[in-house]
């Protein structure tokens, strides 16, 4: 993640979750679900894991957060703090990449991207869940007011945190569409996908070439 952006994820950390599952209408784990059905069987890195809260269906799961405060509320038994431009393992640690609502809060998508394809091994893949802006343009506008209120207004009622989820809010805004972001990617992009109200959810599937 970024200098701007850690600090209001520790402030926010302890309501993180509830908070995810009210705007998003309970579904967010739905999401993260389909995801993680999409990653083959093998050790898998959690980038960006947060408190945690993604069930991983058995796999093996290292989870690294560069903040603190959010890896500490994670039940996982493996944490690191680290960040995704600077992953700290080996070449082709692992067999599988997972991160959710991560990517528009990095530093930068390119060294995170190819710190990713490092790490995986040949042939292995990488699933990433984020929000974006719906493409059509009169939703994309509907879109972008109705965050600007709702999201201070939920961050204030149940964080006391109005500033915080202004940046989320802004956050949204910070990268182009996932078509766009992913095409110049050391990666080969298998799917792109679209969830949620007005499809303002994103899921790509990333593979590491064999080769």
């Amino acid at each position: 993640m970024s200098e701007v952006s850690d600090p209001i994820f520790a402030k926010i950390a302890a309501q993180y979750d509830r908070i995810n599952r009210i705007l998003s209408l309970g579904q967010e784990r739905k999401w993260r679900a389909r995801g993680i059905q999409m990653l083959e069987w093998g050790r898998v890195l959690d980038l960006g894991s947060g408190t945690g809260d993604t069930d991983f269906e058995g796999r093996p799961v290292v989870g690294i957060d560069p903040v603190i405060e959010m890896l500490a509320l994670s039940p996982a038994s493996a944490r690191v703090v680290a960040v995704g431009e600077d992953l700290p393992f080996g070449d082709g640690s692992f067999e599988g990449v997972f991160s959710g609502y991560v990517f528009r809060n990095l530093t930068s998508v390119k060294e995170t991207l190819r710190e990713i394809n490092r790490t995986l091994k040949p042939g292995s893949a990488a699933v990433i869940i984020d929000l974006s802006r719906p493409t059509n343009p009169v939703l994309r506008a509907l879109h972008r007011v109705g965050t600007a209120i709702v999201l201070p207004l939920v961050g204030l009622i149940f964080a006391a945190a109005p500033r915080e989820y202004w940046y989320l809010h802004k956050s949204l805004d910070a990268l182009p569409p996932p078509e766009e972001l992913f095409g110049d990617s050391p990666l080969e992009v298998e799917e792109i996908w679209r969830s949620g109200f007005f499809g303002f959810v994103y899921g790509v599937r990333l593979r590491k070439p064999r080769s």
